[in-house]
């Protein structure tokens, strides 16, 4: 049997080992501690740089605490997180740094480059509680940081966010996100802080905005941005679009910060007093790197119950569309400016409903010159009414230029001459005034629905990538005063149409310019130019409205001349009438009367 034997070998080798290891951690680890050191020292730098770029503030700072008041929590113990929370149609994050929504974007839309819209981002917004303390500091519930719990009840989600002041003592804001819609609830609560109020402070919530801007014209999109508010009731009234603003209103039900086609509404559950508002235009002129159009920003003093905050609110972040305002309650679809007095029922009650079902069938497009087809055969009773009589001037044009010979030292004589053969002949000059005067109804309505019209953003017809905004042939190298940086062709178009349209109207009726008369030649020049720099930045649906309309007139008038109209017949018929006695209505005898009485001073005058 062989005996074991120690191998002296191994021993050294075992022993070797065990050096090794030894050296390996007295040179390896330090180098790794030193190194981890080294980590920590720069993590701990970015997050000391990062808090003196938004600091959260010790709650303690600024509340006196008694013994009772030893478990208050410090704010800058907490890191700030961040909650998403989103519905069918809208994207919420909030953060618990002021327990507030931080960033908001809408399913479904982009803006003008084709990005996804976003209505509050990048800390454009500023949702806070501010008061004073009985110390005489003053607290703002954006400074500190809150704790959150989550949950759902049925088809709603609820954010609860409260920052705790001490034990028993905290502010909470609730959030409540259905499934679907653009209204959220909101509401602000206390608890226990009633000893920390001072007797005379009013607690406010300041809201802030910066509205984004969202459509390629900033300008065009500033006109149509404003802030409105609801007082008294059901009165509402809005502060300037051009220029900076402010103003205070009591019985205040809610505010809008409207973005053209896009609203921030806060929705109070009960009225307040002394609100204050403020708009500010953030932007110089047109400009293609400007991000926002304006700052909104109000003042809300909150009603208290018992030296406690208890207020239920709604919030509407959303399209500015007639269709989704009108389903929700408080008559928010105010907030969309219609037009004054009858110009707005008209947008309100026939145009808006009937574009809305047109576009239900067609491209919007489509729909704008179905549109404006319907509106010109509506007022085509009146075309041809005026162009009758038209016609009928234009038979008697030979005598009143005779009379307008015979009768040029004497005006009164031969407006007394005149009157009688427009009576004889049963013709109207002020027939053709007429169809101006019903159309400025009309036109001024259609000039306050295409801006509002949310059913065109973004929708293409031809060569027009977007109805609600201008359309572009060509780029300047330039801008242009009044005119722009662009060439659009549908303001082109219309203007041109307009052109032959005021020459044919103007032409059958063209009399003899007379002193202290405009004179329609250049009138007929002047308004296609006028009208050319107007709709060059206006939204093209617009312009295809304008261009379509006249056209159609053009047409109706040259049906009405060639195949309805005999001038002939109308000739031999005012020659008849010229042989029977004439007849004076009401208005013509008083003009009769006026008129001689007219000539009777004058004659008084040439005595003495």
């Amino acid at each position: 049997m062989e005996e074991n034997k120690i191998d002296i070998y191994q021993i050294i080798g075992f022993l070797f080992l065990i050096a090794a290891i030894f050296w390996w951690f007295n040179v390896t680890i330090p180098e790794l501690e030193q190194d981890a050191l080294e980590e920590n020292e720069t993590i701990s730098q970015i997050q000391n740089q990062d808090e003196n770029k938004n600091p959260v503030k010790d709650i303690t700072e600024i509340v006196s605490f008694n013994a009772s008041n030893d478990n208050a929590v410090i704010g800058s113990d907490l890191d700030s997180e961040e909650i998403i929370i989103e519905n069918d149609d809208v994207v919420f994050k909030f953060n618990t740094k002021g327990g507030s929504l931080t960033e908001l974007q809408l399913k479904g839309y982009v803006d003008y480059k084709g990005d996804d819209l976003f209505l509050i981002k990048n800390n454009n917004q500023n949702i806070s509680l501010g008061f004073d303390l009985k110390n005489g500091n003053k607290l703002n519930t954006s400074d500190y940081n809150f704790v959150y719990e989550t949950e759902k009840k049925g088809k709603v989600n609820i954010l609860k966010m409260s920052l705790i002041i001490s034990e028993g003592q905290s502010i909470s804001f609730e959030y409540k996100i259905p499934k679907s819609g653009y209204m959220i609830d909101f509401s602000v609560k206390s608890f226990g802080i009633s000893s920390l109020i001072s007797s005379e402070s009013k607690v406010n919530l300041n809201w802030s905005l910066d509205a984004f801007r969202q459509a390629k014209s900033i300008d065009y999109e500033n006109r149509y941005s404003q802030l409105m508010y609801q007082y008294d009731g059901d009165e509402t009234d809005y502060l300037s679009s051009y220029s900076d603003d402010d103003d205070s209103e009591d019985s205040i039900s809610w505010i809008s910060y409207g973005q053209h086609f896009f609203n921030s509404i806060l929705v109070l559950d009960s009225p307040v007093d002394k609100v204050q508002f403020e708009s500010k235009k953030l932007f110089e002129d047109e400009s293609k790197e400007a991000i926002y159009t304006k700052n909104y920003s109000s003042i809300i003093p909150l009603n208290l119950s018992g030296s406690e905050i208890n207020n239920q609110m709604k919030w509407y972040f959303g399209p500015n569309d007639y269709d989704i305002l009108n389903k929700y309650e408080n008559k928010i679809y105010d907030s969309i400016y219609f037009g004054w007095g009858i110009f707005g029922m008209i947008n309100r009650f026939i145009y808006f409903p009937f574009f809305g079902f047109l576009i239900k069938y067609f491209s919007a497009g489509l729909a704008v010159i179905l549109m404006t087809i319907a509106t010109r055969l509506v007022m085509s009773p009146v075309t041809y009414k005026t162009y009758v009589s038209q016609a009928r001037m234009k038979v008697i044009k030979p005598e009143i230029e005779e009379l307008n010979e015979k009768f040029k030292n004497d005006a009164v004589k031969k407006q007394q001459e005149t009157m009688k053969l427009y009576n004889k002949a049963g013709a109207n000059p002020l027939l053709g005034c007429i169809p101006a005067l019903l159309q400025l109804p009309v036109f001024y309505a259609l000039f306050c629905f295409f801006p509002i019209a949310f059913q065109l953003r973004g929708k293409s017809f031809l060569w027009a990538e977007d109805l609600s905004s201008y359309d572009t042939i060509a780029e300047l190298p330039f801008s242009i005063p009044f005119y722009g940086d662009h060439i659009s062709l549908l303001p082109i178009l219309a203007s041109i149409a307009i052109f032959f349209y005021t020459k044919m109207s103007s032409g059958a009726q063209m009399q003899t310019s007379q002193p202290g008369m405009p004179n329609m030649k250049i009138i007929m020049y002047l308004m296609p130019v006028m009208m050319l720099f107007f709709f060059n930045n206006y939204a093209s649906a617009f312009s295809l409205y304008y261009f379509i309309s006249n056209v159609l007139t053009i047409l109706i008038m040259l049906s009405i001349k060639y195949f309805i109209i005999d001038e002939d017949k109308i000739r031999l018929q005012v020659q008849e009438n010229k042989k029977k006695p004439t007849k004076q209505n009401r208005f013509q005898r008083k003009m009769q009367e006026m008129m001689e009485e007219a000539d009777k001073q004058k004659k008084l005058q040439g005595k003495k």
